[in-house]
């Protein structure tokens, strides 16, 4: 589970103004840190697939904010990306 502070600090570095809670790009930045903490239980819970399959449906809803992020703004796309540390 990701903690508040951790939280607190995507939204601070991702958000476009102070009420931006909700938009793709802080989106993709707090799944991304879900994404790495999950990742890091399950390389020690190897049989844990209700975690794994909650960790695909995570992935697979980061590439479709991605997706459409890239399709309406490519050059934020671009700098999310960068910013947020993923392959293209």
């Amino acid at each position: 589970m990701i903690t508040r502070e951790k939280k607190q600090a995507v939204l601070e570095s991702l958000q476009v103004n102070k009420k931006d809670t909700g938009s793709a790009a802080v989106q993709v930045g707090i799944l991304t840190e879900r994404i790495k903490e999950l990742t890091e239980h399950l390389k020690v819970s190897k049989k844990d697939f209700s975690a794994r399959r909650a960790l695909l449906q995570m992935v697979g809803r980061r590439r479709r904010l991605l997706k459409y992020l890239a399709e309406t703004d490519s050059q934020a796309y671009l700098a999310l990306i960068k910013k947020v540390g993923l392959r293209k």
